[in-house]
């Protein structure tokens, strides 16, 4: 990927009122700014003054100019007049006084409608550029564009049909415009101008990265670390992919690892893709892994309290790697508690974790129960495990 800032940005010189691209001279722009400046604080006070610093304001923003070049222009040209009004022999220290009261106002006046036609035209053009972008990224990822037409817009935004990218996907309740703006920034600092583009899409923040860029994920993360803190977000990171249906995969890998953590409980702030890939497949036969689910685990709901303790018990054992005392400490048991469950369920199923030949098939039966919602709706809640007692499942 390689993108100029100008492209990137959305800044490109325009002629003020026809939108298109103005040729300039070495040093015209200083000759304009002057000459327009000079003409504003020598035009009589009134709504068509403020009318045409607004429309300076305006096209000095398509130019590209700063806001200081405007504040400068303006009080250089209010010196110039008060230069060229030489002292009269009727003049009075109050007429004199009165004259350069009135001459700062003036510049005052034309200065803040200059830069609010300034900022009006930043905005405009930033909404301008976000839908651009916004719609570019939406036919690039679907592939519904006419292909010529993609490529054009493509390589304006630095990215090549035929090379590999990656897709980040981040998912939060509290994404901004701004906020967008400000990672877009921070990213193309941290990796180039060119290598990332981000957007956001479907109420998530999108970011498409030039393949082989490392740290990507854990620079993103520390950028919403740093925007949102340590809660209420996550990323995940799709697998590089080659072409424009590469970019569509990549997207559809990392929006499913955000959705496979939702369901499994997954708190990691980064997600990678190529971590989850059991799960689509555990997933993509659906019959077969829901007569698993309920051929293993369908016992577990004849038990006293329902089949959801002991599917907590083992889905916190085998977060822990089977060890049973971080499993009683983070469920707030004791020790003899956990190893009564276990018991119980392999009294209940005929498995048991800690037999080697039936851990595998306990666990592929609980993630699945997870990633179905298995049982009812129940399953994919937590519940306060100290309201489950041992007496509760005695014989």
């Amino acid at each position: 990927m390689s993108v100029s800032e100008p492209h990137r940005r959305g800044h490109r010189r325009r002629s003020a009122g026809r939108g298109q691209v103005q040729q300039e001279q070495p040093g015209s722009e200083h000759t304009w700014l002057a000459r327009t400046c000079d003409d504003l604080v020598r035009a009589p006070a009134g709504g068509q003054r403020s009318a045409a610093a607004a429309r300076l304001g305006a096209h000095a923003a398509d130019r590209d100019l700063q806001p200081h070049d405007l504040v400068s222009g303006v009080f250089a040209a209010a010196r110039a007049c008060w230069s060229g009004s030489p002292l009269e022999s009727a003049d009075t220290p109050a007429s004199v006084h009165e004259r350069a009261a009135a001459l700062l106002d003036t510049a005052h006046s034309v200065v803040v409608a200059a830069l609010d036609g300034y900022l009006r035209q930043t905005r405009a053009e930033l909404a301008r550029h976000d839908t651009e972008r916004t719609a570019f990224v939406n036919d690039l990822l679907t592939g519904r564009a006419e292909p010529g037409s993609l490529a054009e817009r493509a390589h304006r935004y630095g990215i090549r049909l035929s090379a590999t990218h990656t897709v980040l996907v981040a998912r939060t309740a509290r994404l901004t415009a701004d906020l967008i703006h400000r990672v877009d920034a921070a990213l193309a600092a941290r990796f180039g101008e060119g290598n990332t583009l981000t957007t956001l899409r479907e109420g998530d923040l999108v970011c498409i990265s030039a393949g082989g860029l490392r740290g990507i994920g854990a620079e993103l993360a520390h950028l919403l670390l740093a925007e949102l803190g340590a809660e209420g977000w996550q990323v995940a990171v799709g697998r590089p992919h080659p072409g424009v249906h590469g970019l569509a995969t990549s997207l559809d890998e990392a929006r499913n690892a955000l959705d496979h953590a939702a369901k499994l409980g997954f708190t990691a702030p980064v997600l990678n893709a190529a971590d989850l890939l059991v799960f689509p497949v555990l997933l993509r036969d659906r019959d077969a892994i829901t007569d698993l689910v309920t051929t293993v685990l369908g016992p577990l709901t004849t038990a006293r309290g329902g089949a959801q303790p002991y599917l907590d018990t083992l889905t916190v054992l085998f977060d822990n790697q089977g060890n049973h005392t971080a499993t009683a400490r983070q469920m707030h048991l004791s020790v003899r508690a956990v190893t009564y469950r276990l018991d119980r369920i392999h009294h209940l199923t005929g498995y048991h974790p800690n037999e080697a030949t039936q851990r595998f098939t306990l666990h592929a039966a609980v993630l699945g129960a997870r990633l179905l919602g298995w049982p009812g709706g129940a399953a994919g809640q937590v519940r306060d495990q100290r309201s489950v007692t041992d007496s509760d499942h005695a014989p």
